[in-house]
């Protein structure tokens, strides 16, 4: 029995979820840390990852697998897709190919522009041509990741590719060479 002013502890967290954070962490950052290309903002949705995972096992439907991990990451990733799009949407208002090269440092520096670029499209964009071509989802799936129709998807991946191209083209390669 507690007495009045004490609080109660917790009980320790299961040995499972910890050998799972211990396995997975990994593979969880690095799979954020690919698709944001920020790190600050992978470890935050890491935590939020894992946090979802406690309450998950509070809940009892505890996660046991590393797939189910990245998938919630893959989740949290769209949801802070999502919250920038309408950040930015409110501003607003506010406001009124597959090319291989032979040397493999060019598809290197070709891969980190793309990065870049990915970076400086809207998060509604890069959100989609994230998940259709990085995670290699088919449209109806990133559509559902979205919350969109299949159509109203198709046509966003259309203007996200118009976006991208367009503004792959118009900037230089890292090192300077246009």
């Amino acid at each position: 029995m507690s007495s009045p002013g004490s609080r109660a502890v917790a009980p320790p967290p299961d040995p499972g979820l910890l050998s799972l954070y211990d396995r997975a962490l990994p593979e969880v950052y690095g799979y954020l840390l690919a698709r944001c290309g920020q790190r600050a903002l992978a470890e935050d949705l890491t935590a939020e990852t894992f946090l979802a995972a406690v309450r998950a096992e509070a809940d009892g439907a505890a996660p046991t697998t590393v797939p189910w991990l990245i998938g919630t990451a893959r989740h949290k990733l769209v949801d802070h897709w999502r919250r920038l799009e309408r950040e930015q949407r409110g501003l607003r208002l506010l406001d009124g190919g597959d090319q291989h090269t032979e040397d493999p440092w060019d598809d290197e520096l070709d891969s980190l522009r793309a990065q870049q670029v990915l970076g400086q499209l809207s998060p509604g964009h890069r959100a989609a041509l994230t998940l259709r071509y990085l995670d290699d989802l088919p449209v109806s799936q990133v559509a559902g990741h979205l919350g969109r129709t299949l159509h109203a998807t198709e046509a966003l991946l259309v203007r996200a590719r118009t976006a991208f191209r367009r503004l792959y083209e118009s900037t230089e390669q890292p090192g300077g060479a246009p």
